[in-house]
């Protein structure tokens, strides 16, 4: 934004409007800037002294904190940013416990894993920020769908500021909202800068309350220095939205008086823009204007400063005292997942029939639609047309467009909503078209669904399915082996199946676990084998293998299509006497039944259809040398598709792929 239209804003007087609040919620109002205030300063005298490692400012912003969470009911949620301590305080949040969250200690919200306000809190309806600012717009839509498909009444909020509406999150967000008529407003706290980018270099539409009209939302721009103003306005469109859900943006024009953080300086700001806005400090003028209306007195705002300022020093004083944290592995590494108990579940009948691969997904998944009402289905097409699979053919029929939901092309937007519907303790499976789409949603997979839990207790029941895989002549884009990706994320769950029994059994299993998992469904196995398949419902358990052919001579550890392969080969070579280990799941890995196997024969191959360098071939085969090495007879090998991008021409894939190698490599390892 430019110093001119700095200079147009200013000159409008801050005026007052009383007219949707009474004289307890004005007061209320000046109480809680004046903390957020007080607070702010106490940061900023015990960053110079060297007592807390870094502080985002919001000093000047304060009324827009303040204004929205008091204008909201307590259980409905908040996505704010870090320099919206407005919001925590204004929620009661106790100062202590904040302060304990900022210096890393125990008994904060993050038991020490994280910082400042990257942590969200169930009890207090808050979801914190990760530093990648635009997947927290997502998440409010996830939580607004849940509380719309419960007919809750309730909207959300979700902050972002000037810059972050570059992002494109941001407009994911705003359509996947306007589409769903989603109960939730997005406030964009326009201060000037993305840290030190004025908003002239960022964007050229007069306002940023353009993008929502743009979207079809009703759009609004407010000063966001009146606290007044900013409390009528949600106010007014809070109680609107609970009745008629529909999303909502407001764009607050406002100013900080800091930089980005303190150690980044405030050099690239114009004098004159901060001499001003100092005029329209939002505390100072609201103080103002309370004392001119008799609602407050000097002695009042004397009182209330020393109330503060004592509860910030008790809470100081209770922070300091409580020790450094005392690490522990154990605990660190149990954190990781919620637990989990994966108890089997059997049919109840001997019923079966048999089952394409593709039939088996279907049925897994329709009947864990049946089992949990509160599952939700999303992904592109998926709704009437069955999914480009057709895996979900029929689905809309029985449970309806509200747990069916086709979605706009927007996979970061889509997963990130997933975890939304998770905190309001719901189930969510998302369909990648194909698993290389997944690209373009890694951020809220690797960042927010698999961290999570770790980061702040929140779980993310969430299921991403990826239809993975060369062998049909798709070519770069539509046949990547992605899966060792995610293998690298502490956090994620990854099921491999390689036959209709298994599909079944581990995606019912997947949904059945509260936490992330990454269903891998090999496109070439979908219609091309077949099992027997009970017609009731069932679960795997998730990390352990599967014997698949006993032998003595050689061990092939594999999962997916490289099970296929193995079995191929056994049966044109029996006289090999080769034993086949199904791992099923990447993670947990079966490290006893590797093991196992590895002792039995000896020798062993470790094949994927993954490029090999990097491959999860590779980090087992590296494992099997420092935890099995004096039970072999030969060095592991390893065997996968070159290290090309996959290529369209049949003969050329042929190539990239490692079936063609296999027995060749079997009798190099035979003949050691």
């Amino acid at each position: 934004m430019s110093i001119k239209t700095y200079l147009c804003i200013n000159l409008f007087l801050v005026k007052y409007s009383t007219k949707q609040s009474n004289k307890e919620t004005q007061l209320d109002l000046y109480k809680n800037m004046l903390f957020s205030r007080m607070i702010e300063e106490k940061m900023l005298i015990l960053l110079r002294q060297g007592k807390i490692s870094k502080w985002f400012s919001g000093i000047g912003q304060e009324a827009i904190s303040v204004g929205v969470t008091a204008a909201l009911n307590s259980d409905e949620y908040i996505l704010p940013l870090h320099r919206n301590l407005g919001v925590f305080t204004t929620r009661k949040i106790p100062f202590s416990r904040l302060f304990k969250q900022w210096q890393g200690k125990k008994n904060g919200f993050s038991k020490g894993r994280e910082r400042s306000f990257h942590f969200g809190s169930i009890e207090y309806s808050i979801v914190g920020m990760i530093s990648h600012l635009g997947p927290q717009l997502n998440v409010g839509d996830g939580i607004a769908l849940a509380s719309k498909i419960k007919n809750e009444n309730k909207l959300t909020v979700a902050f972002t500021g000037d810059g972050g509406t570059s992002e494109g999150d941001f407009h994911e967000a705003l359509n996947v909202a306007a589409v769903w008529d989603l109960p939730i407003i997005f406030i964009i706290e326009n201060n000037g800068y993305g840290l030190s980018t004025p908003t002239n270099e960022q964007f050229r539409c007069e306002k940023l309350a353009d993008r929502g009209i743009g979207y079809g939302m009703e759009a609004v721009t407010i000063d966001g220095n009146n606290i007044l103003e900013v409390y009528n306005t949600l106010k007014f469109y809070a109680e609107k939205i609970r009745k008629d859900p529909r999303p909502v943006l407001i764009e607050c024009n406002t100013f900080r008086m800091r930089g980005h953080e303190e150690a980044s300086g405030t050099k690239y700001v114009p004098q004159e823009l901060f001499d001003l806005w100092s005029k329209k400090d939002p505390l100072q003028n609201y103080q103002d204007f309370l004392l001119t209306e008799g609602l407050l007195s000097q002695n009042t705002i004397d009182s209330l400063r020393l109330e503060l300022a004592k509860e910030i020093e008790d809470g100081l004083a209770e922070a300091f005292a409580e020790p450094e944290i005392n690490p522990s592995i154990e605990e660190e590494v149990a954190d990781v997942f919620m637990p989990h108990t994966n108890s089997l579940i059997m049919p109840q009948s001997d019923a079966a029939v048999e089952m394409r691969m593709i039939d088996a997904f279907s049925s897994g998944l329709k009947q864990s639609m049946q089992r949990f009402e509160n599952l939700v289905i999303m992904g592109q097409d998926i709704a009437e047309y069955g999914g480009v699979f057709k895996i979900t053919d029929g689905f809309v029929a029985e449970f309806g467009k509200d747990r069916v939901r086709n979605t706009p092309i927007c996979e970061s937007g889509i997963l990130s909503a997933a975890l939304g519907l998770s905190i309001k303790g719901m189930k969510a499976v998302v369909e990648m078209q194909f698993a290389d789409f997944v690209t373009s949603g890694f951020n809220p997979i690797i960042n927010n669904l698999a961290k999570s839990y770790y980061r702040w207790g929140q779980n993310a029941d969430v299921v991403v399915r990826m239809p993975t895989g060369a062998g049909v002549g798709a070519g770069p884009f539509h046949s990547q082996s992605n899966e060792a990706w995610f293998y690298h994320t502490p956090g994620l769950k990854i099921v491999f199946p390689s036959n209709a029994y298994d599909a079944k059994g581990l995606l019912a299993a997947a949904i059945e676990d509260p936490n992330p998992v990454m269903v891998f469904e090999h496109k070439a196995l979908y219609r091309s084998v077949q099992d027997k398949v009970p017609l009731d419902y069932y679960t795997l358990e998730l990390g352990k293998a599967k014997l698949v052919q006993e032998g003595t001579n050689l061990s092939i550890i594999s999962y997916g299509f490289g099970i296929v392969w193995a079995k191929d080969l056994v049966q044109k070579r029996p006289d090999l006497n080769i034993e086949i280990l199904d791992l099923r799941s990447l993670m947990p890995l079966d490290y006893e039944a590797i093991a196992k196997t590895v002792k039995k024969t000896g020798k062993v191959l470790v094949l994927n259809e993954d490029c090999l360098t990097g491959s999860i071939a590779s980090d087992i085969a590296a494992w099997i040398g420092e935890n099995c090495f004096e039970f072999l007879d030969a060095p592991v090998r390893r065997l996968g598709s070159l290290d090309t991008p996959v290529p369209f021409a049949k003969v050329l894939e042929n190539q990239f792929l490692p079936q063609a190698r296999l027995e060749e490599t079997v009798l190099e390892l035979l003949a050691y």
